[in-house]
């Protein structure tokens, strides 16, 4: 009973020090944004599936930009955890689905990607209708959109593309790359049911991502009809491909 009784006290204690980390890692990866975004690049730019830790020489450029992909994806996961430890812990989480114009969307989620995109030597090409109107909530839709962006980044060779548009009664939303695809480990994970989801040892993946992105689907419903992602590879450009429908 008193392990019970607790449990409250742990779970808030527990999300106060997630929240301090984002705050000390969101401090890390804006000064690692400001250095990158004052210093040129070099001639030739990282590949964007090159560890710069195994290059034999690698540059102050290249090794601050892995910095800036490993803080930003640290960031992705503890804002996940925040956002799932509200909803769960919390059954007021402020979910707040309203009219978005798709083209003030893709504005917020390209000005975050840009410079960890310049600084991997990666172009993010954009396909939506800047007028198209559609209603979910922002910040939460965002979060999934950069997350899939960030490990798009982990799969590409140099490209990476965002394409939204609507499918039938369906808003669609893709992150595709130009990579060899997903594993697939990875794509067996997408498919799975969320309550099978788990750690992979093997891989260092959590399944945060994945479980975080299918809350975010769920929760958005319309006449009996919630949202649904899905991982596939082809697409546009020929590797994989993050999939979020919205009713």
């Amino acid at each position: 009973m008193d392990d019970q009784a607790g449990a409250p006290e742990l779970f808030l204690f527990l999300a106060s020090t997630v929240h301090d980390m984002k705050n000390s890692i969101g401090v890390l990866s804006g000064t690692l944004e400001q250095l990158l975004s004052a210093a040129p690049p070099p001639a030739a730019a990282t590949p964007a599936d090159a560890d710069p830790a195994a290059t034999e020489e690698p540059t102050p450029y290249s090794q601050m930009a892995h910095m800036l992909y490993q803080t930003r994806r640290l960031n992705d996961n503890l804002i996940q955890l925040l956002a799932l430890y509200k909803e769960v812990g919390k059954p007021g989480y402020p979910f707040d689905p309203a009219p978005q114009q798709i083209g003030e969307l893709v504005e917020q989620v390209a000005s975050q990607a840009r410079i960890l995109l310049k600084s991997r030597g990666i172009t993010l090409e954009l396909d939506y209708a800047p007028e198209l109107i559609w209603s979910f909530d922002e910040d939460l839709v965002i979060g999934v959109l950069v997350h899939a962006i960030n490990n798009a980044i982990r799969y590409t060779r140099d490209r990476v593309r965002l394409a939204i548009r609507v499918d039938g009664d369906e808003l669609e939303l893709r992150v595709e790359d130009n990579g060899d695809g997903f594993p697939p480990a990875m794509l067996a994970a997408g498919a799975a049911p969320m309550e099978q989801s788990r750690v992979n040892f093997l891989t260092n993946s959590s399944g945060l991502g994945l479980y975080f992105s299918r809350e975010v689907a769920r929760m958005h419903k319309h006449r009996q009809r919630s949202g649904s992602i899905a991982l596939s590879n082809g697409g546009a450009l020929g590797g994989g491909c993050f999939v979020l429908r919205l009713p």
